[in-house]
């Protein structure tokens, strides 16, 4: 690590204060002393070593921590956040890839990839209505989708480097 204060400095702060608001007893932060605010809290201390330590690494990790905190917080709060928490997740990770993609130029592939599994996983009552409506021909496919998925894996896995 270049500059190894930022991180457990990110982490003291937020812990610190996250305790002190606690033991305080003040009522209107009472909904945030829970496990997410404190993945929200490494999340933010993972971010803070990535962009200010330029430690690009530590992005993917940071945005996973802050999303699932996020997530987590926000799912029985807002009607309009999506209940299925498997396609938020992988979701918020593809978003991680994404932003330290950006600073790497590394892991686009994996971005990509994440991104299609959560949209799949995500909309997969609107994409089965719609192969609902050719299900004739479709519906054999549609039931081994999958097998393609593992086939492509195996062909990555036996893929030689050149």
């Amino acid at each position: 690590m270049k500059n190894q204060r930022i991180f457990p400095g990110i982490i003291l702060i937020g812990f610190g204060a996250y305790f002190l608001l606690q033991q305080t007893g003040i009522t209107l932060f009472q909904q945030f002393f829970t496990w997410p605010t404190l993945l929200i809290i490494v999340g933010i201390a993972f971010l803070g070593q990535g962009y200010s330590a330029r430690e690009y690494e530590s992005i993917l990790p940071g945005v996973i921590m802050c999303g699932f905190g996020l997530h987590f917080h926000l799912s029985g709060r807002l009607s309009f956040w999506p209940t299925n928490t498997i396609g938020m997740l992988i979701l918020i990770i593809s978003i991680g890839f994404f932003l330290r993609f950006q600073k790497t130029n590394n892991g686009l592939f994996q971005a990509f990839l994440f991104l299609i599994l959560a949209m799949l996983l995500l909309f997969y009552d609107k994409i089965a209505e719609y192969f609902g409506l050719l299900q004739n021909g479709m519906s054999f496919i549609w039931k081994f989708w999958p097998a393609l998925l593992i086939v492509i894996g195996i062909y990555f896995l036996l893929k030689r480097k050149k």
